[in-house]
């Protein structure tokens, strides 16, 4: 994630946690600026990203990193390698993917939601109407019956959550394959949208 963020455009370290708190923020839990670091020195390390210095009058002076040629490559390989969907469609991969998009083909971003549609829908036809039992037995303490009402309640909110979550890849694949617009202009000014 932080280096497709560089590739956006050269950032500090406080820039890039402020980009994933605010930009990024449903993309992973808080960034850490020592997270952030730690990953930059990494990366540095491996020949991905450089620093340059920028002298601040009176105050610490800021490493602004960008991605080197190597870098850009290896986020470039990243996106062309085959999509393997994680085992949680809410984990960031397919959302860096998505929001890498301005470096891939039409047709390469369609080809990872096929991926990702037929994982899920997949998944909805394994899972969804199998058979939960809590207990052979319920341990001591247990209440069965509110544990049986908010265990169907979470089944049929996560159930909700991964239909909303094809549909929307479905219809995103549409308007790729149309050429409409993704984001279309709300009907209304945005202050009435708020």
């Amino acid at each position: 994630m932080l280096l497709s963020a560089l590739l956006l455009r050269p950032s500090t370290g406080y820039e890039l946690k402020k980009f994933f708190d605010t930009y990024g923020r449903f993309l992973r839990s808080n960034t850490t600026m020592s997270q952030a670091y730690r990953t930059l020195a990494a990366m540095e390390k491996r020949g991905w990203v450089e620093h340059t210095i920028e002298e601040r009058p009176g105050a610490t002076n800021a490493k602004r990193y960008r991605v080197t040629e190597e870098g850009h490559t290896v986020v470039l390989d990243w996106l062309a390698s085959p999509y393997n969907p994680p085992s949680r469609f809410q984990d960031p991969d397919l959302w860096v993917r998505l929001g890498s998009a301005a470096f891939m083909a039409v047709e390469e971003v369609i080809a990872i939601l096929d991926v990702e549609i037929d994982t899920r829908r997949d998944e909805v036809a394994k899972y969804r109407h199998r058979e939960r039992p809590l207990f052979a037995e319920a341990p001591p303490g247990h209440d069965i019956e509110l544990g049986t009402q908010m265990a169907e309640w979470i089944h049929r909110r996560s159930a909700e959550e991964m239909d909303r979550h094809i549909a929307s890849l479905v219809e995103l694949r549409r308007r790729l394959l149309d050429g409409t617009p993704i984001n279309p202009a709300p009907a209304h000014g945005p202050e009435e949208t708020r």
